[in-house]
Order: structure tokens, then C-alpha cells, then sequence
């Protein structure tokens, strides 16, 4: 099956099985923030965006992303930079193996919310699972991050 997909404004194209999940094949691209987690669509490690969108890769065929812009971590850099300094001043990231999936939510969450509640928050990324943090360190980094826009 031919596909043609932009990855972070890298375009691709190539013949892939019917079955081949987009987790696959952004990191057969060298995408490597994208990890395997659960497999399951219940931990969010996988998380890339679709056209902007927050999408689980683990449970997305590739073909559904052809001619469709992919986004990942990678592409963010300048962004992912800045939350970055907010999480590790609250000592949020511990070992970071759910960070990528989580800051591509967050991103995609002060996009698309204003002035978000912590309620709001927490709904957002109730997908995104941690064994590390007890997400409170990652609460505040979060609403600092977002405060900063106010205070410009």
C-alpha cells in the first residue's frame, strides 16, 4: 500500500503493509521520542499529532496518516525546550520515560485550551500515565508553563 506522509515537514513516501501501525513506522523513520508502552491506548507514551491533533500511535494504522502531516516531539523542539525547564524547577521528570508522550499532550493542551482549570488540566491528560512523579510536581510545572503567557 503507497503512502505519503509529512513527518515534522519531512515528507515521506512508501509502500507499507495494509496492518502496519503509525508507532511502526514514525520510528522506522528515526523517531525514537515515540515509544511502545502499554499497546493497549492506555498510557499515552505514543502520543504524536495528526494534522495538530493528539493521537495514540500504538492504535493508528499508518495509512490512516497518508497525506497527512505527523508530528512529533521532535518537531517541537523549541517548545519542548521551554516546558522542559518548568518541569525539572518542580523536580517532575524523574526518570522520563513518560515525558514525551506527556509534554506532546501538554503542548497540544495550551494550543487548544485558555486559561485552563486544574480540573480542565487534569482531564486533558488523564491518558498520560507516570510511576514516578504522583503528578503533583508535574501539576505545577504545568501551571507555571501556562502562566508565563499570562505575564507577557
Amino acid at each position: 500500500m503507497q503512502i505519503k506522509i509529512w513527518i515534522n515537514s519531512k515528507l515521506y513516501t512508501d509502500d507499507i503493509e495494509a496492518d502496519m501501525l503509525l508507532i511502526d513506522y514514525v520510528r522506522s523513520k528515526g523517531y525514537l521520542s515515540v515509544k511502545r508502552g502499554c499497546e493497549t491506548s492506555n498510557c499515552g507514551l505514543c502520543t504524536v499529532w495528526l494534522d495538530g491533533t493528539p493521537i495514540l500511535s500504538c492504535s493508528t494504522l499508518a495509512v490512516r496518516a497518508n497525506g497527512k502531516k505527523v508530528t512529533t516531539l521532535e518537531g517541537l523542539e523549541e517548545e519542548v525546550l521551554e516546558f522542559g525547564r518548568f518541569m525539572a524547577s518542580e523536580g517532575s521528570e524523574q526518570c522520563g520515560f513518560c515525558s514525551p508522550g506527556f509534554i506532546m499532550n501538554v503542548i497540544a493542551m495550551k494550543r487548544e485550551l485558555k486559561n485552563p482549570t486544574e480540573e480542565e488540566i487534569k482531564k486533558y491528560l488523564s491518558g498520560n500515565l507516570c510511576r514516578c512523579t504522583g503528578y503533583m510536581g508535574q501539576l505545577r510545572a504545568i501551571k507555571k508553563y501556562l502562566a508565563m503567557d499570562k505575564e507577557v
